[in-house]
């Protein structure tokens, strides 16, 4: 009861405090003296009319917007209008005012943001600051910045970050200069679980870099089907942060066919040890290319039943959906297999959805097959019937050692070689991948 006192006192507190600022106090300041981070803090005329105006009206929604989802940036955001129609059941406050920059959210963070005591934030933020040629070093510190101020407010809160998207060097947004950025906000959050990274950047580029005209007419603004894809890329995120897809998944199973995943837990999976040979695998693969991805070494197999979450969060069970989750390292190899093997024909079925550029795969009684976000990851990009970003159907039908596997009815590979026998696993790699309705019915 005084938690609840507490809270209320609180938010009364900061909601006098914002709705008794003056229209001085919602200004741009007139110089850069005392404010947070560095680069550009834009002056136009228009912008900060601009400015005043999403303000204002937001200091009189704090009480209102309590406990949203907010999506905070610049006109990309903004532009999104009501983004809460993208994701319905989900309390969202769209906190995006054209022409901002990093430094600009950092000014604003405390006033538009933390006010609200958010659930959780996406943000994208950083072209503009390109515009006015600030350098990706300087973008990159604003952001360190900006999250160690999320952070601070709620240590628990989950964090969004969204790459920031192409552009065109025609717009002063040289993909160079992008891709440099990005890279530099994934080592700012390395390692950080309460941060996502979410790949935006290879979900929108077109081969040169630059965004593509049929989804950024002036390539720098989404039209509308440059936002459904972003709210697609968002969706499995925010389903394993528990904004969407709360619901028990009501899948039947058909005759004959025997589940591998209950949908509640991980009964039935496991970490197996390492093997001598992954071992030296893995230790070969980190002498060749230093860049690859960290392989952690299991010594003892752990057995999940009961279990909803693996110990390093790698993989967990959400609602009907085996989630192998976007690692905080960027990438990192580890492996859930079946605690049981498996010998003779089999027809083995399940669905998956990927996030940009995920890369995950399924261990055939041993033998991995590439499961991946294939249009941008590969290895299968002239497939005509995956659904980037939505659920795709995978099937394996199992002969001796031959198998036939086909996404969608579409065949992927019509020779695959796996092992008489062994256990069924997922590999995760980078991105998110869910995987939900893994059932297998042996054949005669």
């Amino acid at each position: 009861m005084l938690r609840k006192l507490s809270h209320f006192l609180t938010l009364g507190l900061t909601l006098a405090t914002t709705l008794g600022q003056g229209q001085s106090d919602l200004r741009i300041p007139a110089t850069d003296d005392g404010l947070p981070g560095t680069g550009p803090l834009r002056r136009y005329e228009w912008f900060q009319n601009l400015w005043l105006e999403k303000r204002q009206g937001w200091a009189n929604q704090v009480q209102a917007d309590q406990d949203a989802l907010v999506f905070y940036g610049d006109s990309i955001t903004q532009g999104w209008g009501d983004i809460g129609k993208a994701f319905p059941g989900v309390k969202c406050a769209n906190r995006g005012i054209s022409g901002d920059t990093t430094r600009g959210l950092l000014v604003r963070l405390q006033g538009d943001v933390l006010s609200l005591n958010p659930k959780g934030v996406v943000l994208l933020i950083g072209t503009n600051d390109l515009e006015e040629n600030a350098e990706p070093p300087v973008i990159a510190s604003n952001m360190k910045l900006l999250i160690a101020g999320l952070k601070k407010h709620n240590a628990k809160m989950p964090i969004v970050l969204c790459q920031v998207f192409p552009s065109s060097a025609s717009k002063a947004r040289p993909a160079e200069k992008i891709i440099q950025v990005n890279k530099l906000y994934q080592q700012i959050v390395q390692g950080d679980p309460q941060v996502t990274v979410i790949d935006t950047w290879t979900l929108f580029a077109n081969d040169t870099g630059d965004a593509k005209k049929g989804e950024f007419p002036d390539l720098l603004h989404p039209n509308e089907k440059g936002y459904a894809k972003w709210a697609a890329a968002l969706h499995p995120i925010l389903a394993t942060l528990d904004f969407t897809d709360t619901e028990p998944d009501t899948f039947a199973l058909e005759p004959d066919f025997t589940s591998l995943f209950n949908g509640r837990d991980l009964t039935g999976w496991s970490y197996l040890p390492t093997t001598k040979k992954m071992k030296t695998q893995a230790a070969n693969w980190k002498k060749t290319d230093p860049n690859a991805p960290p392989w952690p070494i299991v010594e003892q197999k752990a057995i999940f039943d009961g279990k909803t979450t693996t110990p390093d969060g790698r993989y967990m069970a959400k609602n009907g959906r085996l989630i192998v989750t976007t690692p905080p390292e960027g990438r990192k190899i580890q492996q859930l297999w079946t605690t049981k093997d498996y010998s003779g024909n089999f027809t083995l079925k399940l669905e998956f959805r990927a996030t940009p550029n995920a890369d995950s795969g399924v261990f055939l009684k041993g033998k991995q097959l590439q499961c991946r976000d294939f249009l941008l990851a590969g290895p299968y990009t002239e497939l005509k019937a995956f659904r980037p970003l939505k659920w795709n159907e995978l099937i394996v039908r199992a002969n001796g050692n031959r198998a036939t596997c086909t996404v969608n009815g579409e065949i992927i590979e019509d020779n695959f070689q796996i092992p008489e026998s062994g256990p069924f696993g997922l590999e995760g790699d980078r991105g998110q991948v869910d995987y939900r309705r893994l059932r297998i019915k042996a054949e005669n």
